[in-house]
Formats: structure tokens, sequence, C-alpha cells
């Protein structure tokens, strides 16, 4: 029986994210969206700063203990969750009209999902080299599907200029909503999958895994590559 490493898993990153296209989605809605989520850019701004911080206080945590501290944890998986579902109503996706929620809770109903499993120890070695000297390879290619790396208003991993992959492939889906009525589903897998291996980047460099991002597109609105089980929905409403 073959042994795998983190690099060439088949499955089971500790982290999933999921994004269901909207099919209520309007045409033109999307020409407005950059004005429209300048009230999440702004409390965003503020909460990746505190992201920063906590993330600074868990790596030294983690390098004299071991264990991120849980409530530090959450918090920044629920920064991820809010970015997530910011980016997939804007330019990350532009999968859906309904308006992101300002919370950092999980929240059923809305069409966008990002969960990180909690690790019960972490090495204390890799802190001090997986968030820059490890992760430079993903770096590379994330600055590909992103435009750049950073924290952008848009609301995903992103650099504050540029254009990337993922926009242009957004863009050119809803430019096909808006002729002929359908954003492209192949298209969407393809964003989606792109999104995912930046938000899995984005959880090792912000030392949240031990696990390497595997150099693997995981494409459509469900995460195969989870080990993380799909969240229950609730039916339509």
């Amino acid at each position: 029986m073959s042994t795998t490493t983190p690099l060439s898993r088949p499955a089971g990153y500790p982290l999933r994210l999921d994004g269901r296209f909207d099919t209520t989605t309007s045409r033109w809605l999307w020409l407005v969206k950059w004005l429209l989520v300048l009230p999440h850019a702004i409390v965003l701004f503020f909460l990746w700063l505190a992201a920063i911080l906590v993330t600074v206080v868990a790596g030294i945590a983690i390098l004299f203990t071991g264990r991120y501290p849980r409530p530090l944890f959450d918090f920044v998986v629920g920064v991820m969750r809010w970015t997530w579902r910011v980016g997939f109503y804007g330019l990350s996706a532009l999968g859906t009209d309904s308006y992101p929620p300002f919370s950092l809770a999980p929240d059923p109903h809305y069409p966008a999902d990002l969960e990180v499993a909690y690790p019960e120890r972490l090495s204390r070695g890799l802190v001090l080299v997986k968030w820059w000297l490890l992760a430079i390879p993903q770096y590379v290619v994330v600055s590909v599907f992103q435009g750049g790396w950073g924290l952008g208003w848009t609301g995903g991993p992103r650099a504050a200029a540029g254009i990337g992959l993922i926009s242009i492939l957004a863009v050119i889906g809803a430019v096909a909503l808006l002729v002929r009525g359908q954003y492209p589903p192949r298209i969407f897998d393809l964003v989606i999958g792109l999104d995912r291996w930046c938000f899995r980047v984005l959880a090792y460099a912000l030392l949240m895994t031990d696990e390497y991002p595997p150099f693997r597109l995981d494409t459509g609105e469900s995460d195969s590559g989870s080990s993380l089980p799909l969240r229950a929905t609730p039916s339509a409403r």
C-alpha cells in the first residue's frame, strides 16, 4: 500500500470551500457590485488588520506550545468566511446577487461557505518557515490567479491592484450571462476551483494547518478535495 505526502495527497485538505451558483442572478447587477461591496470592504480592511495581528500572536503560541489558541483560530476562520462570501458576490465569482451578511458566523442560507478544520497540534518548527519560504511556489501560482498576492478590497486574498485569471474568467462568465442569459457552468466551476486553491494557500500562510496545499485544481461547486463534510443546507426558501 503506497504512502502519500502533503504534496501528493489525492484528497482530504483540512479546508472546505463551496459556492453554489444562484440561478436567480441578475444579468446586469454585476456591473455595479464593485460599488455595492464598499461597506464590506471597509469592514474587511479592519478585520484583516486584526487577523494579521492574531496570526502573529498565534504563531508565538504555536512556537511555544504547538497549539493554535481555539478562540483566535475561530476568529480567523470567520474573517476568511466573510471574505469568501463577499468574493463570491463580487469579482471572485459573481455567483449570486444575495448580499453577503455582515457576520463571521456560518450562514447555511448563503450560497457560499468556508470552513477550516481545527488542528489539535501544529509543528513548532514549521511555524518559522512555512508562511514565507515553503509557500513561495504557491505564492507564484496564486499571483497568476489573483493578479498579485495580498488582501484586496474586492473580498478575496488578492492584490489591491492588478487583474488576475479569476477576475477575468468571472467577468467573461458575467458577460455571457448578460448576453445569453446563462453563466457558462464550466467557467463557473473553474473559477470556484481557482478560488479554492487560493484559500487553501491562505490558510497555510496563516499558520492554520501544517498540510501543504496540493498543486491540484479541484473544480466545481462542492469541494471534493476536502476532509470536511459538506455542510447541511436548508431547502430553498
